[in-house]
């Protein structure tokens, strides 16, 4: 009973051909796709104005070179917030547990922006590791430690997405089975776990969209402090 509780998290394989692809490409099957119609439906004029409001929030702080994430920040951001909502679904799997998945997204990412503050602004960029006003006495140990915050960056995004996704699903699925356990057995107990698994499956929700924005958000600020 305790395995099958993480069965969910497996990869999955049909015929012993894993469908990690499938459930990576699917998702984009249900975004609605513009049409060259001046007058769109509700669905598109919706989508349309939420990737405007976004992409509008997430560049405010960055300056003008910094615009040229634009497009793939936004599409990172409905990628996620797809796959977490996906996910949220009966019998569906969600690609955003596997840390494997979360660390692929984060690190080239993470790496293009160092990259390009080397590349542009090699002396801000360094500048990071050492706050100014440092004793000198403590500037080998803040420039390793400055040094080791920089290389985790990545690992935290990766981490911090795959942890909150897979606490809420185990919950999630704890208090399903509880629910279900007791309801033969003590059915007013029962009714009242229902009433918390629905208020946790709202609050999922809420996580799958949150966590999603926040991945993009510390990107973008790491963008900022090389650009």
């Amino acid at each position: 009973m305790t395995l099958s509780f993480f069965d969910q998290f497996m990869s999955p394989v049909f015929l012993g051909i894993p469908l990690m692809a499938l459930a990576l490409t699917l998702p984009w099957v249900l975004l609605p796709t513009p049409t060259a119609r001046w007058l769109n439906n509700r669905l598109l004029t919706l989508q349309g104005w939420f990737i405007n409001r976004f992409t509008q929030q997430l560049l405010l702080p960055l300056n003008v070179g910094g615009h040229k994430w634009a497009t793939i920040l936004t599409s990172l951001m409905l990628f996620l917030i797809t796959l977490n909502m996906l996910g949220l679904l009966p019998y569906t799997f969600t690609p955003t547990t596997q840390l494997s998945l979360n660390m692929g997204l984060a690190v080239p990412l993470w790496l293009a922006t160092v990259i390009i503050g080397m590349r542009n602004q090699p002396t801000a960029a360094l500048g990071h590791l050492l706050p100014e006003g440092t004793p000198v006495p403590l500037i080998p140990v803040l420039i390793i430690i400055e040094t080791i915050s920089l290389f985790i960056r990545p690992l935290a995004l990766g981490v911090r997405l795959t942890a909150n996704l897979t606490a809420g699903h185990l919950l999630i699925q704890l208090i399903a089975t509880a629910a279900f356990v007791l309801l033969p057995i003590m059915p007013t107990v029962a009714i009242l776990t229902s009433v918390v698994l629905f208020l946790l499956t709202l609050l999922e929700v809420a996580v799958a969209m949150i966590q999603a924005y926040v991945f993009v958000l510390l990107m973008s600020l790491y963008l900022q402090e090389n650009v």
